[in-house]
């Protein structure tokens, strides 16, 4: 057995800093950044993107369309899937594990044992990280929420972005869309232009409100921007920019909105040249796994007979639950299986629902190795209670291996969560 990596152990040691995994406030975070310098004031222009769903997808096809221009990107998503260096992208490349360790112990002297959440003391490693390689913009995805995210720590981005928001982390963030949107719009700022994504009503009330206190010009879908299917791909007409453009190549009609999104932050950005070929390059190569990736290759994929398609999606609430029903619903061509893993603080029957519809049968997993799964019984009970034929199975493989068995070619779904799309990256290889 290989041993853990130097930085294994050092994330190791951080996560026992704070007796919770998640105490939302910007105090920790700013003392510890004043004891390294406060290089966050250094960094080079920088997107802030929050919203429930969306997010990473957005900053994903930016970071397609600014690399197609030439640019270099820094970019801090959560969570990892597989390693946590994915979370810190440095000019184009994944943080190497030598200047990951570096970034990691500079934080944790200069931290000096006090209280801090993993998050908070591994945020701050990522801008000491991005002011030590050149780079020409940071995109800058939040953790939770926004007011009193780690991320929030910027007095003046460049462009600020909020995607749809719906109901999600309830226990931090508020038990209602409104709610959850006023932590959402604490990345507005004044004089920074917000662009807004769809919204419930009741979220862009809110987001609008708060813009109109502090001073923030907000660029609205459907009102200051549009984005749709047009043809063979999407049309985008905003402020300056109208574009005929190809379709993005994550999958799902959500993804024209999370691009729009992202095209008109970049219509927002001032010093940069982003010519439509660019961002028509970009949109065809975005990267970004377990965002209904199809999987082509791999041990698991060899598990199903041949001719038949396995996904993968780490969405977990209601909202990404009705967008992989609209793309189950332009999917008919053959069965759909689920295979579904969730945590425990998430709610089942509303994910789920919107696919019942759609599922010939749903193989319940307990995600392995995670600290608060749904058990594979709680997941079988909903689904179950929404009509879906039902089993539970012991882990994703046993799952596939039975779902073999059925009449095919089938399509196989594997969802619920982005720790359990973590697990099955990492099994399939």
């Amino acid at each position: 057995m290989t041993a853990p990596l130097g930085s294994d152990r050092v994330l190791s040691r951080l996560m026992q800093l704070h007796p919770k995994k998640i105490d939302l406030s910007l105090g920790r975070i700013e003392r510890l950044l004043a004891a390294l310098g406060n290089p966050q004031e250094h960094l080079p222009p920088a997107i802030h993107v929050a919203g429930t769903n969306g997010k990473g997808s957005t900053v994903a096809t930016m970071r397609a369309c600014l690399e197609a221009a030439g640019y270099r990107v820094h970019v801090y998503t959560s969570p990892h899937l597989v390693r946590f260096n994915e979370r810190i992208r440095l000019a184009g490349h994944v943080i190497d594990e030598e200047a990951l360790l570096a970034v990691l112990e500079e934080c944790d002297r200069a931290n000096r044992d006090e209280p801090i959440t993993f998050f908070e003391i591994t945020t701050a490693a990522a801008f000491l990280a991005f002011i030590r390689t050149p780079a020409d913009i940071v995109l800058l995805e939040t953790g939770l929420g926004g007011r009193l995210d780690a991320t929030n720590v910027l007095h003046r981005p460049a462009v600020t972005a909020i995607t749809p928001i719906s109901i999600d982390h309830q226990a931090f963030l508020g038990d209602t869309v409104a709610a959850i949107a006023g932590e959402k719009a604490g990345i507005l700022k004044p004089g920074v232009a917000g662009v807004i994504g769809p919204q419930p009503d009741d979220a862009e009330a809110v987001i609008e409100a708060r813009a109109a206190a502090i001073g923030a010009a907000l660029y609205r879908w459907q009102t200051e921007w549009r984005c749709e299917a047009n043809g063979e791909g999407m049309r985008y007409e905003g402020a300056r920019w109208a574009f005929d453009l190809p379709s993005p190549s994550l999958a799902g009609a959500h993804q024209i909105a999370n691009a729009g999104t992202a095209i008109a932050c970049l219509e927002q950005l001032s010093g940069f040249s982003l010519p439509r070929d660019a961002i028509a390059a970009g949109l065809r190569q975005i990267e970004w796994p377990a965002r209904l990736q199809r999987l082509t290759r791999g041990p698991l994929v060899q598990r199903l007979p041949s001719g038949w398609e396995l996904w993968l999606d780490g969405g977990h609430n209601p909202s990404a639950g009705l967008a992989l029903a609209e793309m189950a619903g332009r999917w008919r061509d053959r069965p759909l299986d689920l295979i579904v893993g969730m945590l425990n603080t998430k709610d089942a029957a509303g994910f789920l629902a919107p696919l019942a519809p759609f599922a010939r049968s749903l193989y319940a997993v307990t995600i392995p190795g995670e600290e608060n799964p749904h058990p594979a019984a709680q997941i079988a009970v909903a689904a179950r209670n929404l009509g879906i034929e039902t089993r539970e199975a012991a882990s994703v493989e046993t799952a596939l291996d039975e779902i073999g068995e059925l009449p095919g070619p089938a399509r196989v779904l594997i969802c619920g969560s982005l720790h359990l799309a973590g697990v099955v990256l990492a099994e399939n290889g």
